[in-house]
């Protein structure tokens, strides 16, 4: 990877021995694993049998969750933050454990609208949950750097499973709870 760095800096006409840029084709490829680590882990290895046993069925929430993601389109940075609401069937899933799902998706080229499917899936696959809800609202370098240069443009994406999809009450709870914190 260090050496399609090299190239690539070379191709917009710099001058890789220069000082500043001997070693960041090395430090770009690092950088660039780290960016997107969320292809070295599995959804098994992430929860790490953090399911325990609970008699609720109210809806859990956690809010907030921040995330930094790369555009699959420019290879471009997203970021924002993520909100994630199940109701729990018999087991809940450890709180930080929630936050490492949205983290393990983000870690991957994306598109946003994909993301937040993909996390309102795999919190219902693990947990058995009566339904997920999940909210993301991010800022796209996609947008602001290039292309059509809109500063103070946020996209919301969600993605309702189960009862968060067919019982309306649920689902405004769920953005009443977000509305509480955030005084939106």
């Amino acid at each position: 990877m260090e050496a399609h760095w090299r190239s690539i800096i070379e191709h917009i006409g710099e001058d890789t021995s220069r000082p500043g840029l001997l070693d960041t084709p090395k430090r770009a490829a690092t950088a660039f694993k780290f960016l997107t680590r969320g292809y070295e882990q599995k959804l098994a290895e992430v929860v790490n049998d953090a399911l325990f046993p609970s008699d609720s069925s109210e809806m859990v929430l956690v809010q907030d969750i921040e995330l930094y993601s790369l555009c699959e389109h420019h290879l471009l940075p997203f970021v924002g933050r993520c909100h994630v609401a199940y109701l729990p069937e018999g087991k809940v899933l450890g709180l930080s454990k929630v936050a490492r799902v949205v983290d393990m998706f983000a870690r991957r080229l994306q598109i946003q609208e994909q993301l937040t499917v993909q996390i309102a899936e795999s919190i219902r696959e693990v947990t058995g949950a009566q339904g997920v809800g999940v909210i993301i609202e991010a800022e796209h370098m996609c947008m602001m750097m290039r292309g059509v240069e809109k500063q103070n443009s946020v996209t919301k994406t969600s993605a309702m499973l189960g009862t968060f999809r067919s019982d309306a009450r649920t689902r405004e709870e769920f953005l009443a709870l977000l509305q509480l914190k955030s005084g939106r």
